[in-house]
């Protein structure tokens, strides 16, 4: 081969690396670290109930869409037996991520029967007897609850019929039709609001005024909403945007047309985030839904709302927040062992083999410059890598691997150097015996990590795809890079035959002929 193509190989390669280096450093990239580097939250959750292993692992997918439409940074979240392990690196507010990834998240839309006072146990001897829903076709109270079902108010609560439904009960509530009788029943536990959604319900209001709200059974559930967004409204308030499904359409038109100028409360695993007055008798598609929003409520919201309910209640079993100072302790102390054994096969190698020794030590730099470069860059992509502390042992181990292809294609130049041939033939062609060596052994390198990362979970294919990538890495700088600087090395009388670090010396060549 050439000079001229052995250089612009050399040239080309060391060009790619660093470039790559330089535009990660130059836009600021760097590797994302994980959870035992960086520190964040471990968290557990078991199902309510026993579930089938298909709808643990859809809980677990709605929950991965959850955490990236956060911004977490590459979350973990895998299901192990009938649990879900979630590993969140770098969160720094767990709490309010914890109750957005284990909320169910289910939205019912449910008419407001009437206002509520407080609850007011009630007194003397006389018991409170349990009273259902009026509503035909309603479930039956469960037996052994001790919680009261409240009955159906004496008529919906209607907007514009206030004063109409205060002469019929006889007192003035205000603003809002609260009736009193409501006061001996206790408000729905927010756990229940599923098991009750065919019944009525009582849930703080959230309004000045009327503590409570009675709602009627589920008119329809957050499954009719095709997607929605968080906005500002034309009034300056946040609000959340949707749009409906072909189907959901036809239901909330249903709806409107029924509970036209009445109150239908949006209620969201037993918050009312919202009753809004139902201002139109069809909707075309879409509407929206107002309510004592700011931005971070609106958003919380409209990802519910777009990444649909779990189809199963979780529960966290295990909370735990890993501290970023011991995560620091062990990447720092990685980085130590790595750096230390690198200075050590780097001193040996240029011991050992001399000029060849610096082709090995500038080889190992080039192939980190590019692996930093390209695993920063893919941290910052869309793919969010995260690099945690069985990714460094991976790294670290591959520097072995790379070594290995030195030491193969050094050892086979010995061999020809010890036939006869001189230091200029026996470049070249010690490289095309060689390579074949090394792309078996890389073979069975990147198969072992491509079986451990299809096979594992967790962390080892953190270790797996680090060890996958540098195996690649070394392949092709074994051929563009190592082979031609060899080369040119190699025909170069003074570079080999120098008399103590000469590459004839490191081959134990009795003479370095040319």
């Amino acid at each position: 081969m050439g000079r001229r193509r052995l250089l612009a190989s050399v040239g080309l390669t060391s060009l790619l690396c660093f470039g790559m280096l330089a535009l990660a450093v130059g836009l600021s990239w760097s590797p994302h670290l994980g959870l035992d580097l960086e520190g964040g939250l471990s968290v557990v959750f078991t199902p309510n109930q026993k579930v089938s292993s298909t709808t643990l692992q859809n809980a677990a997918n709605i929950m991965s869409l959850r955490a990236n439409a956060l911004g977490v940074t590459q979350p973990n979240i895998i299901t192990q037996g009938d649990e879900i392990v979630v590993q969140m690196p770098g969160v720094k507010d767990p709490q309010k991520i914890l109750k957005v990834l284990g909320t169910t998240a289910q939205l019912y839309f449910r008419p407001v029967l009437c206002g509520a006072p407080a609850y007011s146990p009630a007194t003397g001897t006389a018991k409170a007897t349990t009273t259902t829903t009026s509503t035909p076709g309603a479930k039956k109270k469960p037996t052994g609850t001790p919680y009261q079902v409240p009955p159906t108010c004496p008529s919906p609560y209607l907007y514009t019929a206030a004063a109409d439904y205060v002469s019929q009960v006889g007192w003035d509530p205000g603003p809002y039709a609260v009736d009193p009788a409501y006061a001996r029943y206790k408000s729905t536990s927010i756990t229940d609001d599923e098991k009750y959604e065919h019944q009525n319900v009582i849930f703080p209001s959230g309004v000045a005024g009327v503590p409570r709200y009675v709602l009627g059974p589920s008119l329809a559930n957050g499954t009719i909403i095709k997607g929605a967004n968080a906005v500002l409204g034309e009034t300056g308030g946040w609000e959340v945007d949707f749009t409906l499904t072909g189907s959901g359409g036809t239901i909330f038109n249903k709806i409107a047309a029924t509970y036209y100028h009445a109150l239908v409360a949006n209620d969201l695993d037993g918050d009312i985030v919202s009753a809004p007055l139902i201002e139109a008798q069809s909707f075309q598609g879409a509407g929206q839904i107002t309510g004592n929003f700011n931005s971070a409520s609106a958003s919380t919201l409209a990802l519910d709302l777009n990444y649909g309910s779990l189809p199963v209640t979780l529960v966290a079993q295990t909370s735990e927040t890993v501290s970023p100072t011991l995560g620091k302790s062990s990447l720092n102390a990685g980085l130590i062992a790595g750096l230390l054994g690198l200075v050590l096969v780097m001193l040996y190698t240029i011991y050992y083999y001399r000029a060849l020794g610096i082709v090995v030590v500038t080889g190992l730099i080039t192939t980190a410059a590019f692996l930093y470069g390209f695993i920063s860059m893919l941290s910052a992509s869309s793919y969010g890598l995260t690099l945690d502390l069985s990714g460094v042992v991976g790294l670290i181990v591959s520097v072995g691997i790379t070594v290995d292809s030195y030491v193969v294609y050094f050892e086979r130049l010995k061999d020809e150097v010890r036939a006869g041939h001189s230091v200029r033939a026996s470049v070249d062609k010690g490289f095309r015996s060689a390579y074949r060596t090394i792309l078996s052994a890389d073979a069975v390198s990147f198969l072992g990590a491509l079986v451990l990362w299809w096979l594992s979970v967790g962390a080892v294919r953190g270790f797996a795809f680090m060890l996958g990538l540098s195996t690649l890495v070394d392949v092709a700088t074994a051929y563009f890079f190592t082979r031609p600087l060899v080369i040119l090395l190699g025909r170069n009388r003074i570079v080999a035959s120098a008399r103590h670090v000469g590459i004839a010396r490191g081959l134990a060549a009795s003479e370095p002929t040319q």
